[in-house]
């Protein structure tokens, strides 16, 4: 370790998520001076606000430094009042977390949305690295996309840029409206067809049984039919609704994180499912897997500051 690693400033990124807190403390280079997990207190806002303090604290004093603190987490903050919204952790919703957490720590923090952080890092040292546009997916239990233009997050003017999984799905056929009811209260949203456990509700609906979708896709590797039927609806529909956001974006490079960016088969098919909804005559635009996998949350959130703060 260089001199500069060991005593130099420090970024630390905290994902938070509905189960577990992840940490992180990144030195200038990006190499990992530190990391740590522990339990997510469901349901209680003021636990979880102690728990990411605690958990910045004993970072710290692993890394031996104080460090700039970025947090990703599920939903975002509102630019008109601080307060969460749009978070399925429904305990975080209408308070204002990032305040809350500044105060506490007695220092200022960047919060920003889970897919925000997944697009901050993969542009920064991962998949999207060298891109101008990078476009972030997350295909898990949720859906959400996040947008990172040289390297640095693009939040947009009221803080909802790359609010993807809660728009309709595009091009919907007859058996598809008015589509599965939404957590949001809408019907028919992207996340409803999209997500892990959209696949494997759509197939059950379709077949019968209930399956998880781990066990769609290995079936439908092993030859069934009524599986494969499944995974290229699923694929089908996850074209329709990335190809929209392209005709808007034209991105450099697609990135794709969350469970589902595990399935080959639907990183590799996605150029062709969104082909035919590209509204151009050349398409070229590369699809990848993230490279920092489950880590990219936690990273990107420690990437929230910039170089200029270190």
């Amino acid at each position: 370790m260089t001199t500069a690693t060991a005593k130099g400033p420090a970024r630390l990124g905290i994902d938070l998520g509905g189960t577990k807190i992840a940490g992180v403390v990144l030195a200038r280079d990006g190499s990992r001076l530190a990391q740590a997990r522990v339990p997510a207190p469901r349901g209680d806002y003021g636990a979880t606000v102690a728990a990411v303090a605690d958990l910045v604290l004993r970072l710290e004093r692993e890394a031996g430094r104080p460090c700039s603190v970025g947090i990703g987490m599920p939903g975002s903050l509102s630019p008109a009042t601080g307060l969460v919204r749009n978070a399925n952790s429904h305990w975080l919703i209408g308070h204002p977390f990032g305040a809350d957490l500044a105060a506490r720590l007695d220092r200022p923090v960047r919060v920003a949305n889970d897919a925000d952080c997944l697009a901050v890092s993969e542009a920064t040292d991962g998949a999207g690295a060298g891109g101008r546009v990078v476009w972030a997916i997350i295909l898990g239990t949720g859906v959400g996309s996040g947008l990172a233009i040289e390297g640095r997050l693009h939040a947009g003017r009221n803080g909802i840029a790359g609010e993807w999984g809660h728009g309709p799905l595009p091009g919907p056929h007859d058996d598809e409206r008015p589509g599965p009811a939404c957590y949001c209260g809408r019907r028919g949203c992207v996340e409803t067809w999209v997500s892990g456990p959209s696949l494997a509700a759509d197939h059950a609906r379709r077949h019968g049984g209930t399956p998880t979708a781990e066990a769609v896709v290995a079936a439908a590797r092993n030859g069934d039919a009524a599986a494969r039927e499944t995974l290229a609806l699923h694929l089908d529909r996850l074209g329709r609704a990335a190809a929209q956001v392209v005709n808007v974006l034209d991105p450099d490079v697609i990135v794709v994180g969350g469970g589902l960016s595990r399935i080959p088969e639907l990183i590799a098919g996605l150029p062709d499912a969104m082909r035919p909804h590209i509204f151009s005559d050349a398409f070229d635009t590369p699809v990848r897997a993230s490279l920092h996998g489950d880590d990219s949350g936690v990273r990107g959130a420690a990437w929230l500051w910039g170089s200029e703060t270190v």
